[in-house]
């Protein structure tokens, strides 16, 4: 493999690539850092240009991991368009569809132990992806009345456990862990289920 990060100037993205190829065979504590420099084609001593271990390595694949998923939960949303139900539906989708294509950022960004206070540059990128269902949940419930209206932080908070839970359970292809149901199935009737408690949808839709 030619030494393309450290020759090219983008040594720090080759190596979040490595690091996010070696999480995805084998998982966020199964390669060392020297393994991750091997894996983006550059000596050990090239990763400390940038990181100052492992866990620093992991924390910019969360980072990058959650500048994407914001963009696309901030698409899904489109503005609360067509209707605030829908762009809210938009949104579970789209948390489903991210584990799907980046598997490596998911795991980087849920499952590897690294804090979203790692840095504040870590911090606010992530805090911008919860912002997006906060953002849609404020927007589906504004009919409630006030006293009886959840606040949308707990609101959005209920619906992100329950995709993560859809995803862990269902969508990653758990051995021994299967549904009779799609994944995308799950977590529509889960979410209907709670948008009725709500009284957001009608009892029979």
């Amino acid at each position: 493999m030619t030494k393309r990060g450290y020759h090219h100037g983008n040594l720090r993205a080759a190596l979040i690539d490595g690091c996010l190829r070696l999480i995805e065979m084998r998982g966020p504590t199964g390669f060392t850092l020297s393994e991750a420099a091997r894996e983006a084609g550059v000596t050990p001593a090239a990763v400390y240009r940038h990181f100052a271990g492992r866990e620093d390595l992991i924390a910019a694949a969360a980072q990058e991991g959650y500048a994407i998923f914001a963009d696309l939960m901030d698409h899904a949303f489109a503005d609360g368009q067509p209707s605030a139900l829908a762009a809210f539906g938009a949104t579970g989708r789209a948390y489903l569809a991210f584990a799907r294509r980046y598997p490596g950022h998911y795991i980087a960004m849920f499952e590897s132990g690294v804090s979203i206070n790692h840095s504040p540059e870590l911090h606010a990128v992530a805090t911008r992806a919860m912002g997006v269902l906060e953002k849609a949940a404020a927007a589906l419930s504004q009919h409630i009345p006030a006293d009886k209206r959840p606040p949308a932080q707990m609101f959005s908070a209920h619906v992100w456990a329950m995709s993560h839970g859809v995803v862990e359970l269902f969508a990653r292809g758990n051995p021994g862990r299967t549904s009779p149901f799609p994944p995308d199935d799950l977590l529509e009737t889960g979410i209907g289920i709670y948008l009725r408690g709500l009284g957001l949808l009608d009892p029979d839709t």
